[in-house]
């Protein structure tokens, strides 16, 4: 891949994460303030109360509640200023699963308060965590990189069964599992084709990756995101031009982005 279509193609994803990135950030300082609010709260109900049990008694859960404040508004911060300036800052770097295990969850409350769609607080949530898991900037060997598809990218008409074989495929160029396994080929990295969430943890369990890049709808990516943790998980939106769940297709571009990034250089076979 030339230069030129290389940079084309890196400004053409750039672009089109900006609008979900600014949503993940507005999610995420609403989402923060909300919790600090309810936090106040908390602990202003039963100040009353408990300044008859020991005068101390709010003065302790007052710090408490500051510190939990505290923790949320670092930790947010810390989140912000990564996506914003593209590198580990405030440790962000050990921000990733609270990213994944608890805003994700309250932003997608706050989304459905504010009736946007989920489908676009998870779409936000995977290109934010794409940054994050990029902004660690570690490379891997390949044999610890795993290719994950889902079966819809098989043509719907191909008899050939290649969930627990992905090497059973013919490479006949009827759908993008033969382009995709000539990059697993060409990187040597693992590749292999899941049903479903219970046989994408089996694979992992078996092969034991330090990184996947995976392809998926954002529901499949968002729940795989959160079920691989701590592995981190580079995620690729797969195109749907028949609906959902059918002759799906993906940027194959897009992926050998993602194997340029984080597979050793040494590795890469001409």
């Amino acid at each position: 891949m030339s230069n030129n279509t290389q940079n084309f193609l890196e400004k053409e994803i750039q672009d089109s994460i900006e609008a979900r990135k600014r949503l993940f950030i507005g999610l995420i300082i609403g989402t923060s303030i909300s919790v600090c609010l309810g936090l106040l709260l908390i602990w202003y109900i039963p100040y009353v109360g408990l300044d008859n049990i020991h005068p101390w008694a709010p003065w302790i859960l007052g710090t408490a509640i500051a510190l939990v404040i505290a923790f949320i508004f670092w930790a947010s911060l810390g989140l912000v200023l990564n996506i914003l300036l593209k590198r580990p800052v405030l440790f962000s770097q050990k921000l990733r699963g609270i990213s994944i295990k608890f805003f994700l969850p309250l932003m997608t409350i706050m989304g459905m308060l504010l009736r946007i769609p989920k489908q676009k607080i998870r779409a936000s949530f995977i290109k934010v965590n794409n940054e994050l898991v990029l902004s660690e900037n570690r490379r891997y060997p390949p044999e610890k990189v795993l290719m994950l598809m889902p079966h819809c990218l098989q043509n719907s008409l191909c008899s050939r069964r290649l969930t627990y074989n992905v090497y059973n495929c013919k490479r006949c160029g009827e759908c993008s599992i033969a382009g995709l396994l000539d990059l697993s080929d060409e990187y040597g990295v693992h590749m292999a084709i899941a049903t479903g969430g219970t046989i994408a943890r089996r694979i992992v369990v078996n092969i034991r990756p330090r990184l996947i890049v995976a392809v998926a709808c954002e529901r499949d990516l968002s729940s795989g995101i959160q079920d691989a943790y701590p592995i981190p998980v580079y995620g690729v939106l797969n195109e749907r031009p028949r609906g959902p769940c059918l002759d799906t297709q993906v940027a194959q571009d897009h992926v050998r982005l993602a194997l340029d990034k984080f597979v050793q250089k040494l590795h890469v076979r001409d």
